[in-house]
């Protein structure tokens, strides 16, 4: 199967490239008790990017759960993180992966979940789900 081309309308989309994004680094703090496995979820009801179509604000309601390995998220770093994003041109589907990868390289979990609910724009509701399993 042939794809047809990309951007058909010709719009202007200008993500952000990955290395200039100038995300706040995630810190970590050691896990107490590794091999008791727990689930961590944080609820993130205000995260903030900018749309690479239209350069307006998209917002969303991401949760992150995870089961520690050896290493936890400090929590305010996470908040710098996440709003770290306020100033970064890229898509839903882009956001999530770059999340989940960098909390993955920051900790390295057992697991993770992910799910980003982003509000309505333009008649559209949008949920992007990831999810890592250590091998």
């Amino acid at each position: 199967m042939t794809l047809p081309p990309e951007n058909l309308q010709d719009l202007d989309i200008r993500s952000t490239p990955r290395d200039e994004m100038n995300l706040v680094p995630l810190d970590t703090f050691g896990y107490e008790f590794p091999g008791n496995r727990i689930w961590i979820d944080f609820e993130i009801p205000e995260f903030t990017a900018i749309c690479p179509f239209s350069d307006f604000p998209d917002f969303a309601t991401i949760k992150l759960s995870y089961v520690p390995n050896e290493r936890c998220i400090e929590l305010k770093s996470l908040k710098l993180y996440i709003n770290s994003f306020r100033e970064v041109k890229i898509f839903h589907e882009h956001v999530m992966n770059v999340i989940l990868e960098d909390f993955v390289k920051a900790c390295d979990p057992l697991e993770v979940k992910l799910v980003g609910d982003f509000n309505v724009r333009g008649n559209i509701k949008t949920v992007v789900r990831a999810e890592y399993t250590k091998a």
